[in-house]
């Protein structure tokens, strides 16, 4: 099934519009939501997991009208937001044969033999005892995905899920959502391009309620082929750049800033082109057009 978001419109009582005319369609797979903080996504995420109203628009899973018929979405959807509260003092198997109740599962043979395969899947059955306080954000993490999963959902949802994590940690999470994917339409929403890169194969970025791009990463780089460019500098030569070229990121590489520079042409003498990478794309698209002419 795809998921349709037509014109999508939000704005809050405080008058931050959120979201402005956002359309996207997502097929089965990794999907990459890309965005700065207070970009939007988690209000297109709250809206697609229908704990909020949209102001105008539409989302459409397969035959299922998601703004109007929410029963039927939420039976469908496996959700892991940004903030994912645990009680810590209850064990993985307890909390999630609860969780499994509300999701409907009554039969007691088939909740236990549920729970035990999420756990085994989440890499949790060794802590299954465990109290939820106890485990680390990682844990905490894929707990949330075998909560999400419980009630073999068609749609899943995974807001900033890598933030905090350590390597190994990621690592993980990332083989874990690899693996859910292969089946299921699953958004990734994020701001770590990495995420996006080593998962995706489709991805969109989003900046102040505005949909910038939708296409798949490679597609993405061949956007701005051969148009960055890039110049190890001093510290207090940053702003002097900034002002007359189209900077879109600066980072410090041994100590020493290291600026990109999208251009078509060499902006300027000691400047060498590289192979674009998504990080460049992002910051293109969120930094750099605004200065195109």
């Amino acid at each position: 099934m795809q998921l349709i978001i037509e014109n999508l419109t939000k704005t809050y009582a405080n008058g931050v519009q959120a979201l402005k005319n956002v359309s996207l369609t997502l097929g089965k797979g990794m999907f990459g939501l890309l965005g700065p903080n207070g970009a939007g996504k988690s209000s297109l995420m709250r809206t697609i997991a229908t704990l909020q109203e949209a102001d105008s628009g539409t989302i459409r899973f397969g035959e299922i009208d998601v703004l109007k018929e929410k029963d039927k979405v939420r039976r469908l959807l496996g959700y892991l937001p940004q903030e994912f509260g645990v009680y810590p003092k209850v064990d993985a198997v307890t909390l999630l044969d609860h969780l499994a109740v509300l999701k409907g599962i009554t039969n007691k043979a088939e909740r236990k033999e549920r729970v035990a395969a999420l756990l085994h899947k989440t890499n949790l059955y060794e802590a299954r005892k465990k109290n939820l306080g106890g485990y680390s954000g990682g844990m905490k993490q894929r707990f949330g995905i075998a909560q999400a999963l419980l009630a073999d959902p068609q749609l899943i949802i995974v807001d900033e899920p890598t933030a905090g994590l350590d390597p190994a940690e990621r690592n993980r999470f990332h083989n874990l959502l690899s693996e859910i994917g292969e089946n299921t339409v699953v958004i990734l929403s994020t701001h770590i391009v990495e995420d996006v890169r080593e998962l995706c194969t489709d991805m969109a970025i989003i900046n102040k309620g505005t949909l910038l791009l939708q296409t798949d990463p490679s597609k993405a780089l061949e956007t701005i082929k051969g148009q960055i460019w890039q110049k190890r500098i001093s510290r207090d030569q940053i702003p002097s750049y900034k002002a007359r070229l189209n900077v879109i990121s600066d980072r410090m590489i041994a100590g020493k800033p290291v600026i990109h520079v999208w251009s078509e042409a060499e902006p300027e003498e000691g400047f060498t082109q590289i192979e674009p990478d998504l990080e460049d794309v992002y910051f293109y698209e969120i930094f750099g057009k605004k200065q195109v002419f």
